[in-house]
């Protein structure tokens, strides 16, 4: 599978909106599958892919992929394998590609969540190492 990112679409082949049945056929099937059915939100799907690095995640009544978490360090964003870049080089690549907004938190299980909201994309680093994206359409 190809692992190149791209910012609101999807990862590879896949796209955001994607069905499941359509996830499933590509990828096949997940090593493990969770339903959350929370009365506050809409349902959702998660598929995790162990292997791959990937945890899918789908919502909606007729779910369709939402987010991606990516942990795959063959990923690649903007041509850069970008699980060998530090917090200051993935800041100068997105601000370079135009998303200058940006916020920064650490989170209470010891990570830093790098945010571009213009991007829906999150960097979680831990000790200036990329651990984790999450992103979304």
């Amino acid at each position: 599978m190809n692992f190149a990112i791209s910012i609101k679409e999807g990862i590879g082949d896949l796209r955001f909106k994607m069905p499941v049945e359509e996830v499933s056929a590509l990828l096949g099937e997940a090593d493990e599958v969770e339903n959350i059915d929370n009365a506050a939100d809409e349902p959702t799907t998660v598929l995790r892919y162990n292997e791959l690095g990937l945890v899918l995640f789908f919502e909606g009544e007729n779910p369709t992929l939402a987010c991606i978490d990516v942990e795959n360090e063959e990923s690649t964003l903007m041509g850069k394998e970008v699980f060998d870049l530090d917090e200051r080089q993935i800041v100068e690549m997105m601000v370079k590609n135009g998303y200058v907004e940006q916020d920064v938190d650490e989170e209470d299980w010891g990570e830093r969540r790098v945010s571009f909201p213009e991007g829906n994309i999150d960097f979680f680093m831990v000790e200036d190492e990329l651990v984790s994206i999450v992103m979304g359409a």
